[in-house]
């Protein structure tokens, strides 16, 4: 005796599982905390630096390590932030300010001390604020990635100011202290220039892309 097929209408729907939300990332994580806890040196660094006029070989050492600390930091959250999810909206707006923060104490303190010419602090500061600028300027068409080049910039960038920092004795450290911001100088001018193109260019792009909709 045969079977009769069964009635396509009353077979039982098979539930389709539901999608997880993702799990937000909380705020205190410890990318964040490295973050922050490198606007916080900041002032600290300033003080040791100023202290006894900057000519303190003790506090002259205690900056210049606070300074190396927080640079450490500035590597190590952007890298914690990624590897492990912890990417928030406040790390992607505190963690660029924290590093102008640093560097710009750095090269205005040394300024001031009269150790850094101003002409090379101002024509790095201009870049940085130009950069901020052009980055809020472009933001709706798109973010423009950091490149190696910048990547670069920023290394040397800190390279240098350590060497100036540092209670070294004067002779031939000063020629390389020397080479190594001249370095800086000239990555800093041409990674700025770099940015003003990619900026025009995507600006330009993101124009037609709005015309041909």
């Amino acid at each position: 005796m045969s079977t009769a097929p069964a009635d396509p209408s009353q077979e039982v729907p098979q539930q389709v599982p539901e999608a997880t939300p993702p799990t937000p990332v909380p705020l205190l994580n410890v990318a964040n905390i490295l973050t922050v806890s490198r606007l916080v040196l900041v002032p600290v660094f300033l003080v040791a630096l100023f202290t006894e006029g900057g000519h303190s070989f003790g506090w002259r050492l205690t900056a210049t390590i606070v300074f190396a600390v927080a640079s450490v930091t500035d590597q190590l959250d952007g890298w914690l932030a990624r590897r492990h999810g912890l990417v928030t909206d406040f790390g992607k707006i505190a963690d660029p300010i924290a590093d102008k923060a640093l560097t710009g104490a750095a090269l205005f303190g040394l300024s001031i001390l009269a150790e850094l010419p101003w002409w090379v602090t101002l024509v790095i500061a201009a870049r940085e604020v130009g950069v901020t600028l052009l980055r809020f300027w472009v933001i709706r068409y798109g973010v423009i990635p950091a490149s190696r080049g910048g990547k670069l910039k920023t290394l040397t960038q800190i390279v240098a100011i350590g060497f100036f920092l540092a209670p070294l004795p004067t002779g031939p450290f000063d020629v390389v202290e020397w080479i190594i911001m001249g370095t800086a100088v000239a990555l800093t001018v041409v990674t700025g220039l770099d940015y003003v193109f990619r900026a025009l260019r995507l600006r330009a792009q993101g124009i037609r892309a709005r015309r041909a909709v």
